[in-house]
């Protein structure tokens, strides 16, 4: 939970109220369960979710004839052959001296043998093609690059087929003077750098990297390993890779591109491939964009998430939440209705920062004979000064500065940092994700917008973060120590990064991002929403919150404009902290969503600071009673809040039907819970329902939610008649929150109308305390008077 405070005082006011009443019990009941994840579909009005969504390799990446010439012949090229510390060589364009081979015209050089102290040089005057053919050829230099391609037009090194072919360097450089310092890999480019073929080539750059061009780096097919030093692969204006199996152990970045001067370079673009990347930091790392249509991708950074530093939440509701509007009171004793749970957290802390990262792992420049050298003039983002935070150990699997779009793929991640990291916006179209994370699964500075795949998020510290979250289609599950869904953080106003807006009559939160991005936001409304969101928005200076929530944080707080937006596919989130959090609001019109939330009273299974306007699909959540939210009676769709007398177990049944007996909810939390709320377009707001705890289905479950089969054998808890659109109840029947201090407030800003967050301020709505059991297929409903 990542909470913006109103004050920098480190201090905070915090009170909980729980109700302590006894549950009523019964005979079992049966009824028939229909399929509970039932969804209808909202209207989705997009506000271009994003100009880059098809952005695909081929947009970014062209291709000349040079680039896939894998064709030479004898007579057409030159031959060098390698031996020891000379070579024998048949053809025009190069020269051997002092144990090095210069190239110095444009040419086929098909290359052969072993080298073991010198370098193959390129430097040709007349920026021609040079053609490198490594067919079996092994080249070593102790003090240098291997392969330096000083000046060319451009160089393509071929893999022949069949063959094995090893490059590698010393641990030690001796350059020219003070001033230089380059070369500084194994294989080392000035100019443009294409491989291809389908040969295998092992890189390892002992000094610094393995592969660098200053230019574009391309790799079109060939196996590829590199143990590297420092950076693994290197290309200052592009990486583009269309194929090829590549292997980088590294103890810098695996992957990456450095212009920052440039918005049209510095990206890394994939086709496909097989990628298999241990690295000290980034895996693969992009100064601007990065996209990967496809692949397959085994990548783990620092060690993996067991690496990461530990991380405390910023108080104990993750940035001080307080009472929803209002002065908090003085009281802060035992309520009158119930003693304060065992956990609630103590009145005064201190909030809590986690470890420092571990310094970077990049390998420093040894020292030459001649001293320390000095950077020349073609700086980029990898040799430029650093900042203290950019100091630190930057170990993400997939990252990148601007935007980060993946169109397919299979990405197996075990990373210390984020796993899909961007400093603007992240737009995942399709894949298949196996996630394990020391941070976030996924997060984006902007807008996250998933439209397709199917990701696994097993381990995180937050799940997903953005500040503007919308998922349209796919399939995700999150596990996540603290939250499972985070929109945090303010849209950003920038001359060049993003321009945000916001309509009071729709709450659209457009991010137009200027330079490569261009990206803007989606805005959803339900088919039968008919509310302004001018009408329910929070009051910056009443701090009023439409009832249906619970009240917010901070007196004076107000919501931001993060925005969660669930337009289809399904979310199942499994969270120690919030299960979905919004520091502005939540909407949602179609999909199914699954969460099981917090055991403690410090956070919530939904948490928000504006409104939650559900409008379609189906929504379940459960988890402690603390900080309980329900959706907002902005809603055009109904919800129905349960929190039982006491703490459930986890796999217990919750079971809601209505009068006639159809399912509306059969769900198995993974955790202990107290408060379950469900919203379906099976719900009618003058419905009468009941409530059942415990027995068991013969449906299926997946993720705990049952479908179709027989319910049985559970204990009625409640029967209750609904009486809004936002339906609170307990064991004893519709409640109702009072504005002003309601229960515990959610925590960060918004709040006044309270859910049901306890006891104090909360009265009966007029249902009768007694219910009557009966056992068939209809559960016998009181009607509240």
């Amino acid at each position: 939970m990542k909470k913006k405070m109103i004050t920098g005082s480190k201090l905070w006011s915090v009170a909980m109220i729980t109700a302590m009443v006894t549950a009523c019990s019964g005979p079992a009941a049966t009824s028939s369960t229909a399929n509970a994840a039932v969804s209808t579909t909202g209207t989705t009005k997009t506000v271009s979710v994003s100009e880059q969504t098809s952005v695909k390799y081929a947009d970014l990446v062209s291709m000349d004839a040079d680039d896939t010439n894998v064709s030479w012949s004898a007579t057409d090229s030159t031959t060098i052959k390698l031996n020891g510390t000379t070579a024998s060589i048949t053809g025009s364009g190069a020269k051997a001296a002092n144990g090095s081979v210069t190239i110095s015209a444009a040419g086929t050089y098909v290359l052969s043998g072993k080298l073991t102290n010198g370098q193959i040089v390129v430097n040709v005057a007349d920026k021609g093609i040079v053609h490198l053919v490594l067919n079996g050829a092994t080249i070593h230099d102790n003090d240098s690059a291997a392969i330096d391609i000083q000046k060319a037009g451009k160089a393509v090194i071929t893999l022949e087929k069949g063959t094995e072919n090893a490059v590698s360097d010393g641990k030690t450089y001796v350059y020219a003077d003070k001033t230089t310092d380059e070369p500084d890999a194994a294989i080392f480019s000035k100019a443009d750098l294409t491989f291809n073929g389908t040969g295998k080539l092992t890189v390892t750059g002992n000094y610094n990297e393995g592969i660098t061009s200053k230019d574009d780096l391309k790799i079109i097919s060939g196996t590829i390993n590199v143990k590297s030093a420092d950076d693994g692969i290197k290309g200052k204006d592009m990486v583009a890779i269309q194929a090829g199996t590549i292997t980088v152990d590294s103890e810098g970045d695996g992957i990456k591109s450095t212009n920052d001067t440039d918005t049209a370079k510095g990206f890394v673009a994939i086709a496909g491939g097989t990628f298999n990347i241990q690295s000290g930091s980034d895996g693969i790392q992009a100064e601007t964009a990065l996209v990967a249509d496809g692949g397959t991708y085994n990548i783990v950074t620092a060690g993996g998430s067991a690496n990461a530093p530990a991380k405390v939440e910023e108080g104990p509701f993750g940035g001080g939440g307080g009472w929803g509007g209002g002065t908090p009171p003085t009281d802060m004793g035992t309520p009158p209705d119930g003693e304060p749970p065992a956990d609630m957290p103590g009145n005064n802390g201190t909030n809590a920062t986690g470890a420092a990262p571990t310094s970077s792992a990049n390998a420093t420049t040894p020292a030459d004979s001649n001293g320390s050298a000095t950077p020349d003039s073609n700086v980029d983002a990898d040799s430029a000064t650093t900042t203290a935070e950019e100091e630190s150990t930057s170990a993400k699997a997939l990252k990148a500065g601007v935007d980060l779009t993946v169109n397919g793929g299979t990405y197996t991640i075990d990373s210390m940092d984020d796993s899909l990291h961007s400093n603007n916006n992240v737009i995942v179209n399709d894949g298949k994700f196996s996630i394990e994370s020391g941070d976030d699964g996924i997060h984006a500075d902007q807008a996250l917008t998933i439209n397709g795949g199917t990701i696994n998020i097993a381990k995180s510290y937050e799940g997903l973060e953005g500040a503007i979250i919308t998922i349209n289609d796919g399939n995700v599950d999150v596990t996540a120590s603290d939250d499972g869904v985070n929109a945090s953080g303010d849209i950003t106003s920038a001359d060049t990064d993003a321009d945000a807006a916001t309509t009071a009559d729709d709450s659209t939160q457009a991010a137009d991002t200027a330079a490569v991005s261009n990206i803007s936001v989606t805005e959803t409304t339900g088919t039968t929403s008919t509310t302004d969101q001018s009408n329910q928005s929070t009051d910056t200076n009443s701090n009023t919150r439409p009832q249906g929530g619970a009240p917010g944080g901070m007196p004076g707080e107000s919501a931001g404009n993060s925005e969660l937006h669930i337009n289809g596919g399904s979310l199942t989130v499994n969270a120690g902290g919030d299960g979905l959090d919004s520091n502005g609001s939540i909407f949602m019109t179609d999909g199914t969503v699954i969460v099981n939330g917090p055991t403690d009273n410090g956070n919530g299974a939904l948490d928000y600071d504006g409104n939650f306007e559900i409008s379609g699909g189906y929504l379940v959540s459960a988890g402690s009673s603390g900080m309980a939210q329900a959706t907002s009676e902005a809603s055009t769709q109904n919800t129905i809040a349960m929190t039982f007398p006491e703490t459930q177990k986890a796999g217990t049944l919750v079971h809601v039907e209505d009068s006639e007996g159809n399912n509306i909810l059969t769900f198995a939390p993974a955790k202990d819970y107290q408060t379950v709320v469900v919203s379906s377009p099976n719900l009618k707001k003058d419905g009468s329902y009941v409530i059942y705890s415990g027995g068991t289905s013969t449906g299926k479950a997946v993720d705990g939610l049952y479908t179709d089969g027989t319910y049985s054998g559970g204990t009625k808890v409640v029967a209750f008649q609904s009486t809004s659109n936002v339906t609170w109840v307990n064991e004893s029947g519709v409640t109702a929150a009072a504005s002003g201090r309601g229960g515990m407030g959610g925590p960060g800003g918004g709040g006044g109308q309270g859910g049901f967050g306890g006891g104090r301020n909360r009265t009966q709505s007029g249902t009768s305390g007694t219910t009557t059991d009966t056992t068939g297929t209809t559960g016998t409903t009181d009607t509240a008077k």
